[in-house]
């Protein structure tokens, strides 16, 4: 959800309906978990299973795409390589993870 977007614009913007069952101990961590983040159970739930579903569809091997953009792909790998500032400076450091 964009950062500008206000609770009550969330609130008027929900038009559909979704149901589930929980155990009592999903329950109870559910709404532990919404406690801790100060939020209401509806929208903790509702982000983190925004979350889970956008990294489940991020992390599909095989996309579908029509003729048109799979020749788009195609010719932006065949152009020729572009400078690129921000990336030479990215490379240029060393990663996080092997500094001591």
């Amino acid at each position: 959800m964009p950062a500008t977007q206000t609770s009550s614009t969330r609130i008027a913007a929900r038009s559909s309906r979704l149901g589930l069952r929980a155990t009592p101990e999903q329950e109870a961590i559910l709404r532990r978990g919404a406690e801790v983040a100060h939020k209401s159970l509806t929208d903790f739930i509702l982000e983190s299973a925004c979350q889970a579903a956008e990294q489940a569809l991020l992390d599909q091997r095989l996309f579908m795409v029509s003729g048109s953009q799979y020749q788009a792909l195609l010719d932006m790998l065949d152009r020729p390589e572009q400078e690129n500032p921000g990336l030479n400076d990215l490379f240029s450091k060393p990663a996080p993870w092997s500094e001591k």
